[in-house]
């Protein structure tokens, strides 16, 4: 069921949100070549206790999975596109870039934020895969005005990034968020211009655009959660939550 917020929800999604972004602030601060990943998920437990939060993706199940997720953010290098889980054992290296994705749940209600960060000095490459990606989250963005509908983010994001010849995930998409980490409407990274739901003033929803430097083609890997590229390519991960108000979008996780 599609709900839209009142001011009240809309004001506890802003906390939670805000929560998203001081972790990200703080796990941007601390990642370092040589440092493991297992270290970022207690930075972010760190901050999310401080905040009295809790941290939406740790033992969240879904039905493909035999296990909840173990950690309290999610980890992804490199040709990982998504849900990578925290590992002690997993060291970054100079030139690797990072996607952490982050859920904080506050008062009952959620917000959720990726970021992919480099490691140090990055190849070009990468850093036009970032450029892309990160562009096609704010292009997606300003998509979000009363009266637009969800394709017309879709659309927006798939021309920016097949333009720039990256590949898009297409198997993965944003989604409603508020008293759930995820509810109605999806919003994917794709689709036709004028299609969908008419977005309107009170909807919450996050946009997370996934893009690959190489072929349109994911999979999931034996631990039953972590995605990465069929290519071994490369792929970037940003997002933010969007409250929809009579202007257009508010972001609800500052991260930058």
């Amino acid at each position: 069921m599609i709900t839209l917020k009142k001011p009240a929800e809309a004001d506890k999604m802003r906390k939670a949100g805000q929560v998203v972004a001081d972790v990200h602030k703080a796990i941007r601060d601390a990642i370092k070549p040589g440092i493991d990943t297992m270290t970022l998920d207690e930075v972010a437990q760190g901050v999310l206790g401080r905040e009295s939060a809790i941290a939406s993706f740790k033992g969240y199940r879904t039905a493909g999975t035999m296990t909840p997720f173990p950690g309290a953010i999610c980890v992804s290098i490199n040709e990982e596109v998504v849900h990578g889980i925290p590992d002690r054992q997993r060291l970054l290296e100079e030139g690797d870039i990072v996607s952490i994705d982050v859920g904080a749940q506050v008062d009952g209600y959620h917000g959720d934020a990726a970021c992919t960060y480099a490691v140090g000095s990055i190849s070009p490459e990468r850093e036009e895969l970032l450029f892309v990606t990160r562009k096609a989250l704010y292009i997606g963005i300003e998509q979000v005005l009363p009266g637009h509908t969800i394709g017309d983010i879709g659309f927006a994001i798939e021309q920016w990034v097949l333009g720039k010849g990256c590949g898009l995930v297409r198997d993965y998409a944003g989604h409603g968020i508020g008293r759930k980490l995820h509810e109605a409407p999806q919003v994917p990274n794709h689709g036709r211009a004028g299609s969908g739901l008419t977005i309107k003033p009170g909807l919450t929803f996050c946009i997370e655009p996934m893009v690959m430097s190489g072929l349109e083609s994911v999979k999931s890997t034996e631990n039953g959660w972590t995605v990465v590229t069929c290519d071994g390519s490369d792929a970037a991960h940003f997002e933010h939550t969007i409250l929809v108000t009579e202007d257009g979008a508010e972001i609800l996780t500052p991260w930058e």
